[in-house]
């Protein structure tokens, strides 16, 4: 089972307008407090933004497909419905928090295409105006949002001929390159 959604998975960046309960975002969020974190010190905090109109405000603050930008960033009707803010308290700790973050974003991302809704996982994003908004404590970093939505394209994974630039084939269907297995296994003892 697990097998089958890892390779189910594919960074989803088109969406139906279709509500996700705050319930089920509370869900992958407590999935997500399960993985694991370096010394357990669990510094992970989230925010759920999920209403219409903060929906829309985190949008404005997000960069899409770098590689197809401006063309392939979502329409007004095609963005994502909800956010899932991922968050660190540096009080709890200072540094290194990036692999509970990791971590806890993949355990998200899972557990929502379980439920048959996309994620992207956004990294390009304004940390400092996204912080304003949430009206976050200073001592609270914003690592990345994951995009939430019931998909609205079927993007497939194709093997890397010469470029890793993801890219529309004649169909329309996003194909993004990944590395063939003998490419990526270096030693074998």
């Amino acid at each position: 089972m697990i097998e089958e959604l890892i390779k189910k998975r594919r960074t989803i960046r088109k969406f139906k307008q279709q509500e996700i309960s705050t319930a089920k975002l509370k869900q992958y969020i407590d999935l997500a407090r399960l993985a694991p974190s370096g010394a357990n010190l669990q510094p992970l905090k989230y925010v759920i933004i999920n209403s219409k109109e903060m929906v829309d405000k985190t949008f404005e603050l997000t960069k899409w497909a770098g590689y197809l930008a401006p063309l392939y960033d979502p329409k007004e009707e095609e963005r994502p419905v909800c956010y899932i803010a991922v968050c660190a308290d540096t009080e709890i700790r200072a540094s290194g928090y990036e692999l509970d973050a990791g971590s806890a974003i993949e355990h998200i991302i899972l557990s929502a295409l379980e439920d048959g809704i996309g994620a992207c996982w956004l990294g390009a994003i304004d940390r400092p105006e996204l912080k304003k908004l949430f009206n976050l404590d200073e001592s609270i970093n914003i690592i990345s949002l994951v995009a939430l939505g019931y998909p609205d394209e079927s993007p497939k994974d194709v093997s890397i001929s010469e470029d890793i630039k993801y890219y529309l084939d004649e169909n329309g269907t996003l194909c993004v390159p990944k590395r063939n297995i003998e490419d990526i296994i270096i030693g074998e003892f």
